[in-house]
This record gives C-alpha cells, sequence and structure tokens, in this order.
C-alpha cells in the first residue's frame, strides 16, 4: 500500500514540475512515507527521520514531509512537538498537505479536511513517475482504503481509518492508465481485499470487480491481497478459477494455529475453520500444473501464547504446507486492543526462538514445494533486470531469474526451470540449449 501511495505522491510533485533525485542532499523536497505496523518499523523510520534533521539544518528552505501511517488520520500534533523541523505531516493516500504547503493553496488544505478521505490522489487518473512510466512492469492498485476489522494486535485500523471501497469506475480508470503507460500486471489491495463493497449499499464485491477489470484489454495479469478466511467466498474462488488473467495465487493470513490465541487476537474463526478453507482452495483451484499457489502470515509470542499453542502453530503449518509464510514476531502497538487487554508475557528469546523454528519449517516446506517445478516448463511474467539476470514470476508468484543478453521486459515467455531453492528458482528460455550454471546464486526472500 505504501508503495502504491509513494507512486501517487511521486507522480503529484511531478505534476508540480519537480524531478526526482536519488541523493537526500540534492533534494528540495524529502518525502518519508512511513508503516508502524511492526514497533521495528516505527523505530526505523523515527532514525530515519532524525538523520534528515542535519539537512534542514543546513538548509532552511529544505522541506521534509512525513507521510503516512506514523502520521495517521486522527492529527498530528504530538508529532509536530517531537519533530519540529518537519514541515508538513500528511496522513495515509493523501498528498494534500504536501501539495498545498509547496503551492502556498490554504483553500486546497481546508478543503481537503472536509473530504471524506477519497482524496484526489485516488481518482483513478494516475500518470506514473517519469522513472516507472513504460518501465513498470507491475502495480499496485488500492482499491479498499483503511479497515474496520479490528484484530486486537492491528494498529491500521487506527492509522488508516475505517474501511472505504473505492468505485468501480475510478478502479477501472486506473488500471486502464497504468496498463496505457506499459503496465502489464496489476495487485488489487485491501487490508481485507476480500471485503471489497462491502459498505456500498448494493455494490458489487470482489469477485464482480475481478471480472470487470479482467475486461481491460492489454492487461496481462491481476492478483489481490490481502484476503481474510471469513469472506474467502465460494464466489471469489470461482472468478479466480474462471478468469483467465487471475493468477492462481492467494493470500490468506492464519496468524495462529491455536484457537484460544486466536480468539484473543479477535480473528473469528478456528485453526479447523481455516484448514477446512485450505482444503476447499484447494480443491477448487489445483488444476493442471503448477495449480495454486497459498502464501500465510504468522505472529509467534502473542500476549499469553504458552509453549504447547505455539506448537499448535507449528504444526498447522508442518500440516498444510504453504507455499509461503510471512513470519512476524508480536510487537505491542499503543492503542490496540491488545496493548489495553493483554500483557506482552513472552520474552523476546522466546519469541525470536519461536520464529526461528517456524522460519526452518517453512524453508524446508517451500523447498520440497519448488523441487516440483525443476524440468517444467512455466509461463514467467519479466519485470526487470537485476545483477545481469532478468526477474519474474510464474503465475503463482514463484520468483525465477533466467540469463538473457535480450530484454525479456514486459514479456511473458515459457521458461524451462533448471534450478529450485526454497526462495527462488533458476531458468532458461525454451528455445536455448540447457547450459550449466557458473554463477553463485544469491537467494532473495519474497
Amino acid at each position: 500500500m505504501n508503495v502504491a501511495d509513494s507512486q501517487r505522491v511521486g507522480s503529484a510533485l511531478e505534476g508540480l514540475g519537480y524531478d526526482l533525485t536519488t541523493s537526500p542532499k540534492e533534494a528540495d523536497v524529502i518525502v518519508l512515507n512511513t508503516c508502524v505496523v511492526r514497533q521495528s518499523a516505527e523505530d526505523k523510520a523515527e532514525g530515519r527521520l532524525f538523520s534528515l534533521k542535519p539537512l534542514k539544518e543546513n538548509r532552511p528552505d529544505l522541506v521534509i514531509n512525513l507521510m503516512g501511517c506514523m502520521v495517521g488520520v486522527k492529527g498530528s500534533q504530538h508529532l509536530k512537538k517531537r519533530f519540529p523541523f518537519v514541515d508538513v505531516f500528511s496522513p495515509p493516500s493523501d498528498p494534500g498537505p504536501l501539495i498545498a504547503h509547496l503551492t502556498q493553496d490554504e483553500s486546497r488544505a481546508v478543503e481537503q479536511k472536509h473530504t471524506d478521505q477519497r482524496y484526489a490522489i485516488m481518482d483513478g487518473d494516475l500518470i506514473l513517475p517519469a522513472h516507472e512510466r513504460n518501465r513498470l512492469v507491475s502495480a499496485f492498485v488500492p482499491i479498499v482504503l483503511g479497515c474496520s476489522h479490528a484484530c486486537t494486535f492491528c494498529i491500521i485500523p487506527y492509522r488508516r481509518g475505517v474501511e472505504r471501497s473505492r468505485p468501480v469506475g475510478e478502479i477501472t480508470a486506473e488500471v486502464r492508465m497504468l496498463v496505457d503507460q506499459g503496465v502489464k500486471e496489476i495487485t488489487l489491495l485491501g487490508q481485507i481485499v476480500d471485503r471489497y463493497g462491502k459498505d456500498i449499499p448494493d455494490g458489487p464485491d470482489l469477485a464482480k470487480l475481478l471480472g470487470i477489470v479482467h475486461q481491460v484489454e492489454g492487461l496481462e495479469r491481476i492478483r489481490f491481497l490481502t484476503s481474510h478466511p471469513n469472506w474467502m467466498t465460494d464466489e471469489l474462488l470461482d472468478a479466480v478459477a474462471d478468469l483467465p488473467k487471475v493468477m492462481p495465487h492467494i493470500e490468506v493470513p492464519v496468524q495462529a494455529g491455536d484457537d484460544q490465541v486466536l480468539e484473543d487476537m479477535r480473528r473469528g474463526y478456528t485453526a479447523s475453520d481455516y484448514t477446512r478453507l485450505v482444503e476447499r482452495i484447494r480443491q477448487r483451484l489445483n488444476g493442471d500444473f503448477p495449480g495454486v499457489s497459498i502464501a500465510t502470515d504468522i505472529i509467534v509470542g502473542f500476549p499469553g501464547e504458552t509453549e504447547e499453542q505455539f506448537q499448535r502453530t507449528y504444526d498447522l503449518l508442518a500440516e498444510l504446507k504453504m507455499d509461503v509464510a510471512h513470519l512476524a514476531r508480536y510487537s505491542t502497538r499503543e492503542g490496540t486492543v491488545a496493548d489495553r487487554r493483554f500483557a506482552d508475557d513472552v520474552s523476546e528469546a522466546e519469541k525470536w526462538e519461536r520464529f526461528r523454528a517456524l522460519e526452518e519449517l517453512q524453508e524446508g516446506i517451500a523447498a520440497e514445494i519448488n523441487h516440483n517445478y525443476l524440468g517444467e516448463t512455466v509461463e514467467v511474467l519479466f519485470e526487470e533486470e537485476v545483477r545481469g539476470r532478468w526477474k519474474g514470476r510464474t503465475t503463482t508468484n514463484k520468483l525465477v531469474f533466467v540469463e538473457s543478453e535480450k530484454s525479456l521486459r514486459g514479456k511473458i515467455l515459457p521458461i524451462t526451470i533448471t534450478w529450485t531453492g526454497p526462495w527462488s528458482m533458476q531458468g532458461r528460455l525454451t528455445d536455448q540449449q540447457s547450459a550449466p550454471i557458473t554463477f553463485d546464486l544469491v537467494q532473495t526472500a519474497q
């Protein structure tokens, strides 16, 4: 979501005549777009912000803009006291305060305060920043802003506001504009993406939206994330199965494998419910090779989590054998229900031990799943060249590297897989003769 927001801010600044620079020392405007979903992310953002203070002291005309979840939607008075050298504070997805400051347009700033947070940045009229135009292959399109579910551990509803679905027309217009600028694949985004349309009376759901976006000419692939188990409907799975452009990759977090922990998290399902959902996804979407891939999220060390409860999470992951598991150690977020109700009583040492146990387990699972690709030919959409090799992804979101002297950017090509690891794979173009790999492969986590 922050990648999408940053692109839109960059586009708005270029509309005012600014150009991108990679050096903060050369910048007239610096935007620090922040995430606070974990304490480590907030600490990193705060450290980065203080590192910019000397630049401001040496150049008082430099404009520093703090943006995103660190600012939130409820005002920034406390931040202004902590960071007096910051010129502008912008809520998530909103370039309005920065544009108003740069243009001295106070009327715009007032107007922004009285909107329902469907800002101009989200009106479907998106010109990519110059360095990405006709070069960006895969782009993010937010379709649900904010969240109203309020899992007890999550700060997002308090920082990004209540759940708001964007109109179909805006979304479709944005997708068309992205395709016109060279984008081949879009990922529809939401904190709970499969709740799209729930806040719009008689509005379309995500399944229907996928059908509408699917009709955009020139668009090759569609993905969506992140889903919630409670709203993964049969209609949505049917859309994935029946629409050729929608990729068979599902991101659906479980967060824990113990029912009491899930209840304390306020997730709204049991471990058995989740297991049945995974079985249903695989039954509906596992057709010809490579079938469907499923990614999950897991938090270890939630308040009160015992060793026995963690073992249930471990056993669930071992049983379900997910393609990807995004792992996190629980960190207290001030203002959340968990912060008010529970003591953070699992030690950091124990959190790390549990994290590494799951990490090791998942590495073996992913290596086993990916080994099935060895010798197979799969379609890969190539995004960019990295260290002399072209990087792309399969329909199931597997990372593939290929050596080619020709540009593969934006092309979907059949690739024969010649090497597999837990985090990535190596392949060759099907019209090339197999050759031994003579370089060291650097594995990159997805």
